[in-house]
C-alpha cells in the first residue's frame, strides 16, 4: 500500500495543462567587439486575451488609455517574476549554459490590444560564439509558450559579418529526460543546469554560427552598451506577468497522446479567443466561438487537472450508482464556470482590480479547493477505516446488516418510521449503501467547482474589454458543458470498472470483497495525498 501511495505522490507533481500565455517573441544577441556574445535583447507581444487581462485595472487615471507610465509597475515586477524562473532563457553550447542578469531597462506598452514587454539582460560572462551558440527561449512547464515566426525575429547586434542564423523545430523528449523532468518537487523554480541543457532544442532552438555555414541573419551596429547590472531584490518567487494562477494537476508525459491534447488545448484556445474578438465586428462568429468553447472543455479536462482526479478516485472510493457519479461531473463543471463569471463580473466588472490582485485573489480560492480536497480524501479514509469491516464474508454482512435492520422491531412502539440506522451507528456498509450523504457530494462540488478556471478568467476579462461579455459568458458555460462530459465519461468508467470487478469475481467471495475494498482505500488515500500535495505546491 505504501508504494502504491509514493506512485500516487509521485504522479500528482504540479504540471500545467497547457498554456494560458502565448507570445510572439523577437530577440537581439548582442556582441561585443571580440565577436563574444554578451547580452541579450528581448521583445515580447502577448495575445490578445492576455493583453486584456494584463491591463486590467491598470488605467489609474481613467482616460481610456493605459500608458506605460501605468504599466511600468508590472513591468518592474515581471522582472523579479521572471529571475525566479531564469528568464525563461537558456543559452551557450554543450553542456555550459550561460547565467544573465536584468541591466533594468524593462519597459510596457499596450498598443493594437496588444501588450508588448521589452527587457535587456546581460551575460556574467561573455561567451566566444564558437562552431555555434544555441538560445532557448521557453517554459519547461508549457505555461508560457513563447514561439518565433521565423529567423527575421532574430537579430545581431555589433556581430561579425560572417555570422548567421537558423532555427532549429521542436524535438521529441526522451523517455529518460521525462523522467528526469517529472523527478523535480513543486519547489524548483529553475531547472539544474544539466537538466536545461538536456532539454534545450525540446522546444525549438536558435543556433548562431559566425564560420559562414548558416544564412546571412538582420545585422545591426551597438548603439548603446549595455548598462550596469542592477540586482533584482530578493522576493518570493511570483508567477511572471500577472497571470492567474496555474492549476497543479497530474504530471503527464508531453509525448504522444499527451502532447497532441496539449497541442489542441492551445490551438482551440488562440482560435476561441481569435472568434470572441471577432464578434465585435461579426455576431454570426458566435456560432464558431460556441463550438470551439465547447471543444476547448473537452480537451481541457481531458489533460491534468483535479477536477478528473478528484471526481474519479471519489467515485471508485465511495460511489456504485452511475447516475450520481454523472451528476456530480456535471454540476461541479458547471459550478467552475459560474464562479469563474461572478469572479470576473465583481472582480473587474464592480471593483475594477488589477491583474495581479486578480489572480492573487484566485490562488487563495484555489488553495481553499485544494485544502477542501485534503479534507475530503481525509474523511473518505476515515470512514472507509473506521466504518467499515472489510474482513467480514459477505453473507455474515449481509446477515449481520439485516439483523442490524431488522432485528429491533419489537422496540419501535408504533413508531414505523424511526429506524435504528438513523442515528447513524451502521456497524457494516454494503455496497448498496456506500454512497456518500447529501453534505459529502455537496463537499466533492466545491472541492472541484469553487476553483475558477484560469483559461476561462483570461477569457472573460477579454470579453468584458471587447464589449462582448454576454458572448464571454456563454462560451465560459459552454467550456463547462464540454468539461463536464469528459470528466463525466471518466467517473463513468471508474464506476463500471468497479462493477464489473464485482459481477465478474461474484458478489459473494470473500476475495472480490476483500480487493473491491483495498481499491477503494486506495482510491481515498489517493485523494487524500493529491489535495495535500496540491495544497503544498499552491502554498
Amino acid at each position: 500500500m505504501a508504494a502504491a501511495v509514493f506512485g500516487l505522490l509521485g504522479l500528482a507533481t504540479p504540471a500545467m495543462a497547457h498554456p494560458h500565455i502565448l507570445i510572439d517573441a523577437k530577440v537581439t544577441v548582442v556582441f561585443d567587439d571580440g565577436g563574444n556574445v554578451i547580452g541579450l535583447k528581448n521583445e515580447w507581444t502577448f495575445d490578445r486575451a492576455f493583453s486584456a487581462w494584463v491591463v486590467q485595472g491598470l488605467d489609474t487615471n481613467g482616460d481610456r488609455v493605459t500608458s506605460p507610465e501605468e504599466l511600468q509597475p508590472l513591468a518592474d515586477e515581471n522582472m523579479s517574476g521572471l529571475a525566479e524562473f531564469g528568464f525563461y532563457t537558456f543559452a551557450g553550447s554543450s553542456d555550459d549554459l550561460m547565467s544573465f542578469t536584468p541591466v533594468g531597462d524593462q519597459r510596457m506598452v499596450y498598443e493594437g490590444e496588444r501588450t508588448t514587454l521589452s527587457y535587456s539582460l546581460k551575460a556574467t560572462t561573455p561567451r566566444p560564439v564558437g562552431a555555434a551558440f544555441e538560445l532557448g527561449v521557453y517554459d519547461p512547464e508549457y505555461y508560457v509558450a513563447i514561439g518565433f515566426a521565423g529567423v527575421a525575429d532574430v537579430t545581431l547586434e555589433n556581430a561579425p559579418a560572417a555570422c548567421g542564423v537558423r532555427l532549429d523545430p521542436p524535438k521529441e523528449m526522451s523517455d529518460e529526460l521525462q523522467t528526469r523532468l517529472f523527478a523535480l518537487g513543486s519547489e524548483v523554480t529553475e531547472l539544474p543546469p544539466e537538466l536545461a541543457a538536456a532539454m534545450r532544442g525540446t522546444q525549438g532552438m536558435i543556433v548562431v554560427s559566425c564560420d559562414g555555414s548558416l544564412p546571412a541573419a538582420p545585422h545591426v551596429d551597438a548603439t548603446n552598451a549595455l548598462d550596469a547590472v542592477n540586482q533584482v531584490a530578493e522576493a518570493r518567487a511570483v508567477l511572471p506577468f500577472g497571470g492567474p494562477p496555474p492549476e497543479p494537476g497530474l504530471n503527464l508525459p508531453r509525448t504522444g497522446f499527451f502532447g497532441w491534447l496539449q497541442t489542441q488545448q492551445r490551438d482551440f484556445y488562440l482560435a476561441m479567443n481569435t472568434a470572441l474578438g471577432a464578434l465585435k465586428q461579426d455576431w454570426t462568429a458566435f456560432w464558431l466561438l460556441g463550438g470551439l468553447s465547447f471543444l476547448y472543455g473537452v480537451f481541457h479536462a481531458a489533460g491534468p487537472g483535479h477536477g478528473k482526479v478528484v471526481i474519479s478516485s471519489y467515485m471508485l472510493a465511495n460511489e456504485t450508482q452511475l447516475r450520481r457519479g454523472v451528476t456530480l461531473s456535471v454540476i461541479s463543471a458547471l459550478l467552475q464556470s459560474l464562479v469563474a463569471i461572478v469572479f470576473v463580473m465583481i472582480a473587474a466588472g464592480v471593483l475594477g482590480m488589477t491583474s495581479i490582485a486578480m489572480g492573487d485573489m484566485a490562488n487563495w480560492i484555489g488553495i481553499a479547493s485544494y485544502a477542501l480536497v485534503a479534507l475530503l480524501g481525509l474523511w473518505l479514509v476515515a470512514r472507509k477505516v473506521f466504518g467499515g469491516g472489510h474482513q467480514h464474508h459477505h453473507e455474515d454482512m449481509a446477515h449481520k446488516a439485516h439483523e442490524h435492520l431488522h432485528g429491533h422491531e419489537g422496540h419501535n412502539h408504533g413508531h414505523e418510521h424511526h429506524d435504528h440506522d438513523d442515528h447513524g451507528h451502521a456497524h457494516v456498509v454494503t455496497p448498496q449503501a456506500a454512497v456518500g450523504s447529501l453534505r459529502e457530494q455537496i463537499g466533492v462540488v466545491l472541492a472541484v467547482g469553487m476553483r475558477p478556471c484560469s483559461g476561462a478568467l483570461v477569457v472573460l476579462v477579454f470579453a468584458l474589454s471587447q464589449g462582448v461579455l454576454a458572448a464571454g459568458i456563454a462560451a465560459v458555460l459552454l467550456m463547462g458543458l464540454g468539461t463536464a462530459i469528459t470528466v463525466s465519461l471518466l467517473a463513468t468508467i471508474a464506476v463500471t470498472a468497479k462493477g464489473l470487478a464485482r459481477r465478474i469475481g461474484g458478489a459473494d467471495n470473500p476475495v472480490t470483497a476483500a480487493v473491491v475494498w483495498w481499491v477503494e482505500l486506495l482510491a481515498a488515500v489517493g485523494v487524500l495525498c493529491f489535495g495535500v500535495l496540491l495544497l503544498i505546491a499552491s502554498l
